[in-house]
């Protein structure tokens, strides 16, 4: 298990959003096709699901001997950030303090490591189960616009149950926060910067827009019922741009924020209600949409009967929340029950020094294999 998830921190797939086109780092191909190599030599069936030009979902099957009546899907993503410093040692696995180091060890590297042992220990042993297929699914582009979740939410597989493959601490999660993009204008009057009486600063004017957000707005929302896996919702105003050098008046500021939904809230509502706020103090500024996608909140049945099966299995009693964005939320909307689970904490996430405990994935790797040699 520590070796495969060295292999495939040495396997960079950077997602193509945060990089050069041409950058040798690029993409998630040369993971999927190690996947799938591998995955031939369990025995498994291999699949590919066409996503982008050179982009696939890799798609595994450990199919049972009867009719399939049950199925049960794993899915982990094969994407990672980039270097936070720009240096290439992160990409390179290294082992210390039992520790494995390197981009993707935490997110999501090691679910998918864990994952894949658990499934080929079960093709392999007397316990595979005799009615329900175990679909593994490794996703393309879950940092960016998770395309990959999303062709697989398309598409005509459907599972009693999916386990997506995120750092939760081998918590159970049922519950992820929502996530809207959005972009704010305010348009102003160029003029010299030595005649500023002339113009008028679009910079001035979000001054008093991020103000507001992170004063009044963030306090209205935090004053707001709170769900009990979640909290509630909240806002970050995270870049601004404006002007173009310091001797013009700048007639056009933007900026980017990110408002995380609970379950109830829309992400139409969200950006309605963020422009009727500004409407409503006399601000003229002009809200649009950044992701283009969808990105709703999680909220799964935790009484399921697959959910409790689970539960069982890991030794939980109840349920969790986090208030980050994955891809279960895209697979529940097409039809797929879904909880999170992993090895890992995602406070190791996206960090300089990624890392994940040698600890936290056998473990993972124990309890996911006791789920899957249960199944029926």
């Amino acid at each position: 298990m520590v070796r495969l998830l060295r292999e495939l921190i040495a396997l960079p797939s950077v997602n193509p959003a945060f990089l050069p086109a041409n950058d040798p780092l690029n993409g998630e191909q040369r993971v999927a096709d190690f996947v799938a190599s591998i995955g031939a030599q369990a025995g498994l069936s291999v699949d590919f699901q066409e996503v982008l030009p050179g982009r696939r979902n890799v798609l595994l099957r450990l199919t049972p001997p009867g009719r399939i009546r049950h199925r049960i899907l794993l899915a982990p993503h094969l994407d990672t950030v980039g270097s936070v410093d720009g240096s290439l040692e992160i990409f390179k696995p290294t082992l210390a303090n039992g520790r494995v180091w390197g981009r993707g060890a935490c997110d999501t590297k090691g679910c998918v490591a864990a994952m894949l042992t658990a499934l080929f220990d079960v093709a392999a042993s007397s316990a595979r189960p005799a009615q329900t297929e175990i679909v593994f699914a490794g996703l393309i582009d879950e940092e960016n616009q998770q395309l990959g979740s999303r062709a697989l939410s398309r598409s005509r597989l459907r599972a009693d149950l999916g386990i997506v493959g995120e750092p939760t601490r081998l918590e159970v999660v049922t519950a992820h926060k929502g996530d809207v993009w959005a972009q704010i204008e305010t348009r102003g009057k160029a003029a010299h910067g030595a005649r500023p009486d002339l113009g008028i600063n679009a910079v001035r004017s979000m001054a008093r827009v991020v103000e507001l957000l992170e004063g009044d707005y963030a306090a209205e929302l935090a004053r707001r019922p709170v769900h009990p896996l979640l909290g509630g919702p909240t806002i970050n105003v995270g870049m601004i741009r404006g002007g173009s050098q310091p001797n013009i008046v700048p007639d056009r500021c933007v900026i980017e924020v990110d408002r995380r939904t609970v379950p109830g809230e829309t992400e139409a509502g969200a950006k309605r209600e963020i422009a009727s706020f500004l409407r409503k103090r006399d601000v003229k500024a002009t809200l649009v949409d950044m992701k283009g996608v969808t990105a709703p909140p999680l909220e799964t049945d935790p009484n399921l009967p697959w959910v409790q099966r689970f539960l069982n299995a890991t030794g939980r009693r109840e349920t969790r929340g986090v208030t980050y964005f994955c891809d279960a939320a895209i697979l529940a909307l097409g039809g797929i029950p879904c909880v999170v689970f992993g090895p890992g904490d995602i406070a190791q996430a996206h960090t300089a020094r990624e890392w994940i405990s040698i600890a936290s994935l056998e473990r993972g790797t124990a309890l996911l294999k006791s789920f899957l040699e249960r199944l029926p």
